[in-house]
């Protein structure tokens, strides 16, 4: 399914968190963090104020309770605004 968004809106594909620290410890799954990384599978226009700066296919970092969590054929995606990303990697 192709996914389309609107005017400054992106869909993000959450990476998901470490399940092991750098020195081999085991994070259950009660102790891991929500996601802030991840990549953009859809985004929209932008806004004649904001033009889109985003592209499908960027990593990015966004904040620990940005965009609203959505269901897509079982798999989970964000939609958030543009301005919600943080960081382009």
């Amino acid at each position: 399914m192709a996914l389309k968004t609107v005017l400054n809106k992106i869909i993000v594909e959450p990476v998901d968190a470490e399940t092991k620290t750098a020195s081999g410890i085991i994070i259950p799954d009660s102790a891991k963090e929500k996601p802030q990384k991840g990549i953009v599978v859809a985004t929209g226009k932008g806004k004649h104020d904001e033009p889109m700066e985003i592209k499908v296919g960027d990593a990015v970092l966004f904040g620990k309770y940005s965009g609203t969590e959505v269901n897509i054929d079982d798999k989970k995606y964000l939609v958030m605004n543009q301005s919600d990303i943080l960081v382009v990697l």
